[in-house]
Parts: structure tokens; C-alpha cells; sequence
């Protein structure tokens, strides 16, 4: 918006001006920094001034001194003046020339502040006083700092008021704020040259405006870069390019327009400056400013000429990108300069440089003109490559290409024909089979599709008539003769499609309005109480008639007249829509509540499955789509579908409580083993098999609670089918078969399951208890002894079998139990599972299998213990015969040794085997018979020990005796 681009310019015009007082502030700091790191202070009098001017050049001491610190003033200002004198502008803009008086000023004010001070005018006065010599030499040198100070100060005050311009030209934002500075510094300089006193000569002018060119120039230099310049955006490019010729061209324009003013005026000193001074690099470097316009437009040119129109009309992308390869090329030479194309000096080499731009500009030319005859020879599409020509006569483009493709409609018109014949050949041949819209019926598909295709010749056609000479030229007739035949066989299929479809609609419509709403089969089973009960159901709106439906919608958008009936139809689509929903709906709830019935489900439900049929009777008996009452049916049906489901539900509560409950006794544990109390602590075999049966017995109580809740629940089924309570309804015969299959059915699974755990644990490598070894003499048994242990496993697998005694049968017919009967010899008979149970070949297989895998693992044991028969002869011979047979042979005491020793390493090695033996499932304890082992030896060391006693005493008696006797003798 226009607005909206003023607001912009102004805020960078207020940004420009915030950087330039910054960095203006920035530069006086810096400048009083100077001033008081550098200031020249004129040394002042060592001795006191105090007193009348007179009495003080009447001392002629005074005097002396006062006259040495005048001349070092002099000195010192004729210093500072001179070195000010000396310094040049430290840079070649403007900018530096107005720092130059700045420092200038600053350095030779604060030297003429100085002479102003008291002390110092009074030091002057004594000199002149005492007529000394010297006063001749201050006036001169006074009246210098003065005429230079005044200078200075003059100079800053004019030269700040152009300042902002300067800035402007050194650091504006872009070259809009250049061009917008030139005309107003123009004539900020010649109030300056009219007013100050010392820019109002050619001598200082013309080196400040001098300086103004060479900041405009080098400001053009920096940003007309042609190393980067042909990779930039190229409106961008452009845009800069025109910029920078424009400001560089309005420097010079601004100047004569102000120097018009100048003599116009008749009252101001003229503008006479050298020309060549402030114009010969600005006017040069315009003109490459303008060659860079003229290259980059040429690079548009050719853009535009091949783009994407052109790609997509010629088919031939790689050819037009190797020409846009050559156009980028142009630029190569210009970007790989060896010279400053904006020096005077190189002015030879970049008018080579352009020759050569332009002798490559015209071989891209005729190239381009070559591959446009010989592109539109073979033209995609002839709607495109019109659209193109028109585009190319309103963009700008290489005149000579423009004027090229301008002849080329011809081209375009035996394209054209192409096509027809084209979308002529396509119509024949799918004439009989078109292909259709996903969504479209045959018919009107068929029309949509002819139409598409004359729309696509047609619409080409229309654009034709934009330039009208095309058409009218003999091509044009001929092409539109073309035309007018296609178009007529199109519409000669139409009607011939249209006139089909009519004779057929009024034909069949009819006959399926009246057609029934569904149509019904059955899954006949070998009962034919229940033939029906597998009933399907479909609704019987008719594809045809749906085709119908569709066709007449889109014949009557394609402007076609239809038929009443087929209107009346249409127009009920939704009405028919919504039926044929709530039907379908319904009867996919029907056949999924029936799908969710079992075959002993379907038995007890058949006299309810008949009713809801008797409901549905009318939609494929008496209704037609015609009927009135389609929305009652509908209702009338979900009404009964949702009686029977609720039906339905209840029941398969039931079912599900019954479930329950026989999950509840298949997951019953039948062997629970108590845990051992510790790793080393296991319970006894004894122990082992009474805690099973204990909690066999208890579970048990739970499974028969369990077992006789299922009957009432049955009873709860029969109140909801018959509306009875009996336990014994005729009509549930089939159903308490069912169950009391499925109560068979997890019973066994129970039985089998258990059985076959048992075993795992049989032969699992984890002991589950123990068993004692003790020496009964003259053999090593266990205690229990293995009849026992296997007659107590063969009892406890027997009664896992037995628990299926608690399961009392229903009588035929029934879910009552049958009451005891009488059998042989007045015996009462309960009928239970057990008989059918107890006869399952696997049951029989794995209760045979477990007493034969402990009966094996008993043997394994025994055999273990073999090794022990080794130390029989401890407790199998007689110890009180073999003692006495081996004292009556006195033995020596090295023969009591031998024995002792061995009698003592049995006591001793008989601890030292392993006192735990485990064989899978039993853990043997060695513990008791290893201590009865070592009891036995230790009695027969006793025994040796005894008689070793004994005849050591013997011996001791006779020898004492016989010392005795010797005594007596002696």
C-alpha cells in the first residue's frame, strides 16, 4: 500500500539519522579525548603578576623573565599553527574534509582561549609597558592564530549544516537515500557558497565536491559487485544496477540544475568548475552501470523466453537447458575480470568484454530461432503453445526470437489437428467399453466420458478465436471443418446412448419397484424340526435399480429429459437410501445374535427363532419397495430382534455362570503336597499322601457345590424359554445333554490334567519327601517299606480317579440326579461319571504309569543301597563265638591291633558317606542306618578291648606268681 510505504521510508529515514548522531557523538568524544591528551598549554610567568602594571615594568628582573615566557609563547604558537598548516584530510570523502576543520579549530581555539586569560593579557601589557622589543613580533603572530581560528571556526559552522547530507552519502541505508540527498546537499552547498566567507572560491569548492564524487563513486563500486552480482536475484540485480546509474547520473544532473539557479538568480558568484574534475569517473562509470542493466535484461530476455511455457510446449527440457546453459555462460567473462571495470583506464578491456557479450548474444539468437522451427514442428500440446504466443506478445523478450514465434500459429494448427485426430482415434476405440469415473454409471459415464473428450478439442478451439485471423486463414477453415465432424459423430453417440437407456428404464423400472424387500435362504440341517433355524436373509434392492437411480441424477445434470417414474424414484433416493440402511442394519444384527448361538442353542431357541421369522415373513412374502408401511416393517422388526436378544443375553448368562463354574473345577489341584519346611525338613511318604487326601477331600466339597449349582442355573433357563421350573422340560432335553457332555468333558479333563502333573513331579528332579533306611539284621529295608510306599501312591492315584463318584449323573431328559438304585443282592447303586470316566484310555495310561515310576524309582534306591552290604558281617556273625575262638588262640597284641584298627576305620568311614540320597521325587535319609553301622563297630572294638583286658590280666597274675615263687626260692 501507498501508506504503508511511506510509513517504511520514513522509519529508515529516522534509523539513518539515530546511526549518524551515534556515531557523530562517538567521534567528539574521541576528538575531546585528544584535545585533552594532546592540548597545548602555554607555560605561564614563574613569578608573581601581583600589582600595578607600571611597577612591574619598572623591574627590570621582571621584565626579563616575563619577555623569556612571551617568546616561549611565541614559539609555541607559531608551532602549533604551522603544524596545523602542515596536516591534510585524513581520507578522500567529505566527511574527512569536515573532521579536518574540526581538529583544526578544536587545536587553535584553545590556543586563542588561552591568550584571553588574565594573567596572560597582563603579561602582554607589562611587555608593552616597559617598551620592550618584542612587542613588534606579537602582532603578527596574534593576529595569524586569529585569522586561522576565525577560519576554522567559520568553516565547521557552514560545513555541519551539510554534514547529515554527507553521512547520507557514506552510510545511508541504500541508494534511495542517496538519490533522495543529492538535490537537497546541492543546495545546502550553495547556501554555503553564497554565505561563508571562505567556501565561496573554486579553490575550496571544487575539492569538497570533488570529494562528494569520489564518495558517490566508491559508493557504486562497493555494491555493484560483479563477482556476486550475476548470483543474485536477478530483479534485484537489475534493480541495483539502475540505482546506482541513476544516483551516479543525478550528481551531475543536481549540479547543472543548481548552477542554472546559480545564473539565474544573477546576484551569486557562477559555478565554473572543472567539469572533467567532478564528472569524468561518475559519467564513465554510469555507462558500465548501464551495460550491466543492458546485460541483465538480455539475460531476462532470455528467460523469459525459455522457460517452463516453453519446456512444457516443446518436450524438449534438455535442449532448452543446454541454452540456458550457454545464457549463464555469458555472464562467465564478467564475473572472471582481471581489471577495475568501473577504471577509466580498462575502458578497452571492457569494451572487448561487451563486443564479445554481444557477438555470443546474437549466436544464442539464431540458435533459439533454429530450435523454436524446429520445436514447434513437433508440438505437445497446441493449447499451450498458443497460450504461450500470447504471453510472449506482452512480455518483454528478444525481439528477433519474439518476432519468430509470432509466425508460427500455422504450427499450432496442424498440432491442433493432431490432437482431434488423437482424441478421435481414443472416442472409436473405447467406443463400447469407455471408461468411467469411479462413482459414474454406465450411461451417463459413457456421455460424461464423449463429452470430456469434445470439451478437450473444443476448449482449445475457443482459445483459437482470441486472434481471430488464425480461423480464418484456409489452415483455420480446414482445422475447423475438422472440428465440426468430430463434434457431430460425439453427439450422434450421445443421442444413440440416451435413446437406449430411456427404452430400457421404462421397460424394467417398473417391474423392480415391485420386487419384494428381502430375499430368504435356508441352511437345512438333518433335522427337519429345525430347518429354519439357519435362516439368511438379503435385501432385494436390486443393482439395477440403484443403476437407475444414479443414471437419471446425472442425465438430468447433463440436461437430458427423463422419464417420470425414474424422477419419482430419484427424488425418493434418500427415502430408499435410508430403508435400505435400517434394513441392513437390522438384519446384520439378526445374523450376528444368530451367529453367537450354538447348535444347542439354536435346539432351545427354535420355537423363538420361529416367531422372529413369522416377523420378518412380510418383508420377502408381501412388501414391495412401492409398500407404504417399510418404515412399521423396519420398526416391527427391531422391536422382535430386540425381545429375542434380550432372550438370547439371559441365556448366555446363564451359560456363562455354568462356565464359570466348571473352569473353577477344571482348575482344581488334586495332588496339593504339603511344602517343605525347610531345604534339609521334608515331610515323610506317610505325611506326604495324607495331606493330599486331607485337601483332596476339601476341594472335593467345592467341586460337588459347584457340580450341584449347575441344575438350578439350567432350571433359571428352562423358566426363560418355557416358563417353567420342572428341571425336566421336554423342550431342554437337548440342552441338558449339552451340558452334561461339557460337565463329562471337564471332569475327564480334570482327571487327566491332574494325573498327568502328578507324574511330572514324579520324575521331576525336585524331592517331594522322604523315606528312612534302617538295619533290620540281617538286611538294610526303608521304613516305609516299598510295598507300603507303592501301595499308598496306587491308593491316592485311585482316589483321584474316585472323586468322579461325587459327580452324581441326571436322569435322561433332566437336570435332576438320578436317585440311588437297587442292583444285585439289594446293593445301591449311585450312577456318577466315574464308570465312562475310569474307562478313558488315557486316564487308564498315566493312573498305570505313576505307581510303575515310583515302583521303579524304589528299585533304584534298594539298588543304591547295596553297597552297604559290605559291613554285613557286623551284625551277621555271632560276636561272643568269634571272640571266644579268637582269645582261646592267644593271640598276640599286634593281633588285637590289626582288629582294633579295622573295626575302628569302618566306625570311621561309615560317617563319611553321603548321609541324603535323592532319587527324583523321594529323598532317602542314610543317617540312621549309618549310625546303627557305626554302633555295631564300636561294640565290636568293646568286645576286642574286653578280652585284651582279660588277658592282659591273666598274663600280669602269672607273672606275679611266678615272681612269687621265685621270691620264695630265693
Amino acid at each position: 500500500m501507498p501508506g504503508e510505504a511511506v510509513e517504511y521510508h520514513s522509519i529508515q529515514l529516522i534509523r539513518d539519522e539515530f546511526l549518524m548522531n551515534v556515531q557523530k557523538f562517538a567521534s567528539n568524544i574521541q576528538r575531546t579525548m585528544q584535545q585533552l591528551e594532546g592540548e597545548i598549554k602555554l607555560e605561564m610567568p614563574t613569578i608573581s603578576v601581583e600589582g600595578e602594571v607600571s611597577d612591574l615594568a619598572a623591574d627590570p628582573e621582571t621584565v626579563d623573565i616575563l619577555e623569556q615566557c612571551v617568546i616561549n609563547w611565541l614559539n609555541q604558537i607559531s608551532t602549533a599553527v604551522e603544524g596545523q598548516l602542515k596536516k591534510t584530510p585524513q581520507g578522500k570523502g567529505p566527511l574527512a574534509e569536515i573532521e579536518f576543520w574540526r581538529e583544526r579549530n578544536a587545536t587553535l581555539s584553545a590556543l586563542h582561549e588561552q591568550t584571553k586569560l588574565p594573567i596572560v593579557r597582563k603579561v602582554l601589557d607589562v611587555i608593552k609597558e616597559s617598551d620592550s622589543m618584542l612587542v613588534a613580533n606579537l602582532q603578527p603572530v596574534f593576529t595569524e592564530l586569529f585569522k586561522f581560528h576565525t577560519e576554522a571556526s567559520d568553516n565547521v559552522r557552514f560545513l555541519s549544516t551539510v554534514e547529515r547530507y554527507f553521512k547520507n552519502i557514506t552510510h545511508g541505508s541504500g541508494f534511495h537515500v542517496v538519490l533522495d540527498t543529492i538535490p537537497a546537499m546541492m543546495s545546502a552547498l550553495r547556501m554555503v557558497w553564497v554565505i561563508s566567507r571562505h567556501y565561496n572560491k573554486d579553490e575550496r569548492m571544487i575539492p569538497l565536491m570533488e570529494r562528494i564524487a569520489w564518495e558517490i563513486a566508491e559508493r557504486v563500486c562497493r555494491v555493484v559487485n560483479l563477482r556476486t552480482l550475476f548470483k543474485e536475484n536477478r530483479a534485484s540485480a537489475q534493480s541495483k544496477t539502475l540505482e546506482a546509474r541513476n544516483t551516479l547520473r543525478l550528481w551531475k544532473k543536481a549540479y547543472f540544475d543548481t548552477r542554472a539557479k546559480i545564473e539565474a538568480s544573477g546576484r551569486e558568484a557562477r559555478w565554473e568548475f572543472d567539469r572533467k574534475r567532478l564528472f569524468e569517473r561518475t559519467d564513465y562509470m554510469a555507462t558500465i552501470c548501464q551495460d550491466l542493466s543492458d546485460v541483465l535484461q538480455v539475460l531476462e530476455e532470455f528467460y523469459n523466453i525459455f522457460g517452463p511455457e516453453l519446456k512444457a510446449v516443446t518436450g524438449d527440457p534438455k535442449r532448452i537447458d543446454d541454452v540456458l546453459c550457454r545464457v549463464d555462460g555469458l555472464v562467465t567473462p564478467m564475473e572472471n575480470l582481471t581489471f577495475d571495470p568501473f577504471s577509466i583506464k580498462s575502458s578497452q578491456f571492457w569494451k572487448y568484454v561487451m563486443d564479445e557479450f554481444k557477438i555470443e548474444v546474437l549466436v544464442i539468437e539464431k540458435e533459439a530461432k533454429h530450435f523454436i522451427d524446429e520445436s514447434f514442428k513437433t508440438l505437445r500440446s497446441a493449447e499451450a503453445a498458443f497460450d504461450m504466443l500470447l504471453k510472449f506478445k506482452h512480455i518483454r523478450s528478444r525481439e528477433a526470437v519474439n518476432r519468430q514465434m509470432m509466425m508460427k500459429f500455422n504450427d499450432i494448427l496442424a498440432q491442433y489437428c493432431k490432437e482431434i485426430d488423437i482424441i478421435n482415434k481414443i472416442f472409436v476405440q473405447n467406443l463400447e467399453n469407455p471408461p468411467l469415473y469411479k462413482n459414474h454409471p454406465p450411461v451417463a459415464g459413457a456421455i460424461y466420458w464423449e463429452r470430456s473428450l469434445f470439451f478437450r478439442i473444443k476448449h482449445t478451439i475457443l482459445r483459437f478465436q482470441e486472434v481471430q485471423e488464425i480461423l480464418d486463414s484456409d489452415r483455420g477453415q480446414e482445422v475447423k471443418q475438422k472440428y465440426l465432424e468430430v463434434g457431430r459423430t460425439m453427439k450422434e453417440y450421445e443421442d444413440r446412448k440416451y435413446e437406449q437407456w430411456m427404452e430400457v428404464t421404462e421397460q424394467v423400472l417398473p417391474a423392480l419397484m415391485k420386487k419384494s424387500l428381502l430375499t430368504k435362504s435356508s441352511i437345512a440341517t438333518e433335522e427337519p424340526s429345525t430347518l429354519e433355524r439357519g435362516a439368511v436373509f438379503a435385501i432385494n434392492f436390486s443393482p439395477a435399480l440403484r443403476e437407475i437411480i444414479n443414471e437419471t441424477k446425472y442425465l438430468e445434470q447433463l440436461g437430458f429429459t427423463v422419464p417420470e417414474l425414474a424422477r419419482n424414484v430419484a427424488l425418493q433416493e434418500d427415502k430408499f437410501l435410508r430403508y435400505t440402511d435400517g434394513i441392513q442394519r437390522m438384519l446384520d444384527h439378526y445374523h450376528m445374535l444368530i451367529g453367537t448361538l450354538n447348535d444347542a442353542e439354536s435346539v432351545l431357541l427354535n420355537d423363538h427363532s420361529q416367531e422372529l421369522l413369522r416377523v420378518f415373513r412380510s418383508g420377502y412374502k408381501r412388501l414391495n419397495w412401492n409398500s407404504l408401511g417399510i418404515g412399521d416393517y423396519i420398526t416391527g422388526c427391531k422391536q422382535a430382534i430386540g425381545k429375542f436378544e434380550s432372550l438370547v443375553h439371559q441365556i448366555h448368562k446363564n451359560a456363562d455362570d455354568i462356565s464359570s463354574r466348571l473352569t473353577l473345577i477344571e482348575a482344581i489341584n488334586l495332588f496339593k503336597y504339603p511344602a517343605a519346611k525347610s531345604e534339609e525338613e521334608l515331610p515323610g511318604v506317610k505325611e506326604f499322601f495324607e495331606h493330599i487326601e486331607r485337601e483332596r477331600a476339601r476341594d472335593v466339597d467345592h467341586m460337588v457345590r459347584w457340580y450341584l449349582a449347575i441344575g438350578p442355573l439350567l432350571t433359571k433357563v428352562e423358566g426363560l424359554v418355557v416358563h417353567t421350573n420342572t428341571g425336566k422340560a421336554p423342550k431342554l432335553a437337548s440342552y441338558y445333554k449339552y451340558w452334561e457332555k461339557k460337565i463329562y468333558e471337564v471332569l475327564t479333563k480334570l482327571i487327566l490334567k491332574n494325573l498327568q502333573s502328578f507324574n511330572s513331579l514324579i520324575l521331576g528332579n525336585v524331592p517331594l519327601f522322604h523315606t528312612e533306611t534302617i538295619l533290620t539284621a540281617p538286611e538294610i529295608i526303608l521304613h516305609p517299606n516299598t510295598n507300603e510306599i507303592d501301595k499308598m501312591c496306587f491308593h491316592c492315584v485311585r482316589n483321584c480317579v474316585e472323586i468322579t463318584k461325587h459327580f452324581v449323573r441326571w436322569m435322561n431328559g433332566s437336570c435332576i440326579e438320578c436317585p440311588p438304585q437297587k442292583g444285585e443282592e439289594e446293593e445301591v447303586v449311585i450312577i456318577n461319571f466315574y464308570n465312562d470316566i475310569s474307562l478313558n484310555p488315557q486316564i487308564i495310561e498315566q493312573a498305570v504309569m505313576i505307581p510303575q515310576n515310583v515302583h521303579r524309582i524304589l528299585i533304584n534306591l534298594m539298588k543304591y543301597l547295596q553297597k552297604w552290604k559290605r559291613y554285613r558281617p557286623l551284625w551277621k556273625l555271632d560276636k561272643a563265638i568269634v571272640m571266644e575262638k579268637f582269645a582261646a588262640r592267644k593271640p598276640p597284641c599286634v593281633a588285637y591291633d590289626e582288629k582294633l584298627q579295622f573295626y575302628s576305620k569302618i566306625a570311621y568311614e561309615v560317617m563319611r558317606h553321603p548321609l541324603i540320597k535323592d532319587e527324583h521325587c523321594i529323598r532317602l535319609q542314610l543317617g540312621h542306618l549309618a549310625n546303627t553301622v557305626q554302633e555295631n563297630a564300636k561294640s565290636w572294638v568293646i568286645s576286642l578291648g574286653k578280652l585284651l583286658n582279660e588277658s592282659a590280666k591273666e598274663e600280669l597274675y602269672n607273672l606275679h606268681e611266678e615272681m612269687e615263687v621265685l621270691n620264695r626260692c630265693v
